[in-house]
């Protein structure tokens, strides 16, 4: 029997260790490397050779979608599940362009992530059928590139001017960019935009 090294990366620590008991006691699962930041997940990776690594999607440092981007680009030969209590269909379609193998939600049975570790790990690729379909019937993001940068810049209440500063972008360029993305997701302003944009995994 074969042994599939898995790495953690989720920034709770309870959780993290809870995960860690949890597959300790498959005889086929062996946890290598445990981080809580998704910054970390590359230098961990390098250093356990896992052949799949579960990632959480909010972590300090770096989000778990970025990271598995990363990853996915650095070591394709890893698979890259992701667990996150946040099912959205926008996180999913960006998982997916991410190189995720595996998208399952924190409250699915604990039998179900033991399982699809070992087939990710067999090549398969395993999404909660709920969120698939949900991810199916919304679509794809209405906003460019540019427009997630100045959108999710204003997510702590930001300024123009602050937010001009942090993109590189001339005041009167986000204002207008704010404008498309309020008309996009159908907002009445810029702090309505900024949930709907989280809301549905945009940002």
């Amino acid at each position: 029997m074969t042994t599939i090294r898995v790495l953690l990366a989720e920034d709770q620590a309870m959780i993290r260790e809870a995960l860690a008991a949890l597959l300790s006691f498959e005889d086929d699962i062996e946890v290598v490397a445990q981080v809580g930041r998704g910054d970390e997940v590359i230098t961990a990776t390098n250093a356990s050779s896992p052949d799949v690594a579960l990632l959480d999607i909010e972590m300090p440092g770096m989000d778990g979608l970025a990271a598995a981007a990363e990853l996915h680009a650095k070591h394709p030969d890893t698979k890259i599940v992701i667990l996150t209590t946040f099912g959205r269909p926008g996180y999913l379609r960006r998982a997916m362009e991410s190189g995720v193998s595996g998208f399952i939600v924190k409250d699915s049975p604990a039998d179900k992530l033991a399982a699809t570790i070992r087939q990710v790990r067999d090549g398969q690729r395993v999404i909660d059928p709920d969120l698939a379909a949900a991810a199916l019937a919304e679509g794809t993001s209405p906003l460019t590139p540019r427009e997630r940068d100045v959108l999710a810049a204003c997510t702590d209440g930001k300024t123009i001017q602050q937010i001009a500063q942090a993109v590189y972008l001339s005041e009167g360029t986000v204002r207008n960019y704010l404008s498309a993305c309020i008309g996009k997701t159908g907002a009445r302003n810029r702090a309505e935009a900024c949930r709907i944009a989280e809301e549905r995994g945009w940002l």
